[in-house]
């Protein structure tokens, strides 16, 4: 990514999480993380990751009111970021928090295997 894309996703990263956290009201947006958003070169698309602390149907209904209030975000993105055009937003399910946790659960295990022999 070039510098210029860097800055501009790590201020779109921050502007969202923001109104998610203070201005979207929707009940299926429980606790929300935006973890991080890719952007592309020409600015015109941004996938953003975010993470839910919940089973799968509280997942997915986040995923259902954060593409349900894709319209509202971007509108806010335009008025508060200064560009051009506000991209095109695309709400990604983060799991890498969980696959970790899940990784150093069966570390935890081998290892206990291991000194218990």
């Amino acid at each position: 990514m070039i510098p210029r894309t860097q800055r501009l996703a790590s201020e779109l990263k921050h502007q969202i999480g923001r109104i998610v956290h203070d201005e979207l009201k929707d009940p299926r947006i429980g606790f929300v993380t935006v973890t991080h958003v890719e952007i592309t070169p020409d600015l015109q698309f941004a996938k953003v990751f975010f993470s839910v602390l919940g089973d799968k149907r509280e997942k997915d209904a986040a995923k259902k009111g954060l593409e349900s209030a894709g319209g509202f975000i971007k509108r806010l993105i335009g008025q508060r970021v200064k560009m051009r055009y506000s991209p095109e937003l695309k709400f990604v399910l983060d799991e890498s928090y969980e696959y970790a946790q899940h990784i150093d659960e069966i570390l935890k295990k081998e290892k206990d295997k291991k000194d218990s022999k």
